[in-house]
């Protein structure tokens, strides 16, 4: 073929391609040429972009890179177990959410955070002097009008799981509020018997400071009695109160606004939820202990087990007498 036939053509073709453009430049996020591989050139189309919707959901795209799972969602806010941690090891508890996502994506260097359901007394785990109590409730009688006593978490000062139960309903259960409480029929099937998780706590309650969150509520369930000045009420505490305008502080709203915790969620963990109440606790612990010396005096520490069992009979004798009159 004639080298000047072959140019001829050429100048067709560029003509002609050059026609069918309509806008000759190309934006450069339309097409993405690849680094060559074996000498080959590889052309990437960049897909479209989807439009935003307020409804829309991240995706969860990972990588798995050396054994390695890398999330490129945007990390979750600080979960309880997450930031108690944090705060042990004095590290940031941003930081660890921003690297790993949520307390499940990151081994704690401990396992005495892995939440063992209803798994009664833990073994192995020290109690120590300050524990944090909360309990799930569902509903009894008409409607489910009245609340039943349904699980009780426990933790130690560090957050740590001492304790975790469901509780057989002394009623038949007409409202299980599975939305809130978490609890389904299935679940209390496996149920321990009220007698046996009331003992069980009763017996973890006696010596130590109970830390809790409207704590008069989950003592009420139980059917126990606890010092008034061996308990820390993170609802009543005045530093709170004040952020609530004088009234009593949601726990959910506190976690979000101190610890930056995020809970409650939808179904609720009472595990969770005494961790938060545990660490409200101790991000305000000397304020918590100038008010319990400003209404009781100074600190004699804990209240023993046998002035608290004589507590308990003095006040049971008190109302067999007004039940009388």
């Amino acid at each position: 073929m004639d080298l000047n036939d072959l140019s001829s053509n050429w100048r067709k073709l560029q003509a002609t391609l050059g026609g069918a453009q309509s806008n000759p430049k190309r934006k450069a996020s339309d097409d993405i040429v690849q680094p060559q591989h074996r000498g080959v050139k590889k052309l990437r189309t960049t897909p479209k972009q989807q439009p935003s919707s307020a409804t829309s959901k991240p995706v969860n795209v990972q990588d798995k890179k050396m054994g390695v799972v890398v999330s490129h969602l945007k990390p979750k806010r600080t979960s309880a177990s997450l930031a108690l941690w944090a705060e042990d090891n004095d590290v940031s508890a941003k930081d660890l959410a921003a690297a790993y996502g949520s307390a499940s994506t990151l081994s704690l260097a401990t396992s005495k955070y892995e939440d063992k359901i209803n798994g009664g007394l833990s073994p192995n785990v020290d109690v120590g002097k300050y524990i944090s109590i909360d309990c799930e409730m569902v509903g009894v009688g008409p409607e489910g009008s009245e609340s039943a006593l349904a699980r009780v978490s426990i933790v130690n000062y560090h957050g740590h799981q001492i304790y975790d139960s469901f509780v057989q309903t002394k009623e038949p259960v007409t409202d299980y509020r599975t939305f809130v409480s978490g609890i389904t029929p299935k679940l209390l099937r496996e149920a321990r018997t009220f007698e046996t998780v009331q003992a069980d706590v009763s017996g973890l309650l006696q010596g130590k400071v109970l830390i809790g969150h409207a704590v008069k509520n989950d003592l009420e369930a139980l059917l126990l009695g606890h010092p008034k000045r061996d308990i820390r009420d993170t609802s009543r505490h005045p530093a709170y109160r004040k952020l609530a305008g004088g009234k009593t502080p949601g726990l959910k709203k506190l976690a979000k606004q101190l610890l930056d915790v995020d809970i409650q969620g939808g179904e609720h963990s009472s595990i969770e939820d005494a961790r938060t109440t545990m660490l409200l606790f101790r991000r305000e612990k000397d304020g918590f202990e100038q008010e319990h010396q400003r209404r009781w005096g100074p600190s004699r520490g804990p209240t023993s087990a046998a002035s608290t069992g004589k507590r308990q009979a003095t006040l049971r004798k008190k109302k067999k007498k007004k039940s009388k009159k």
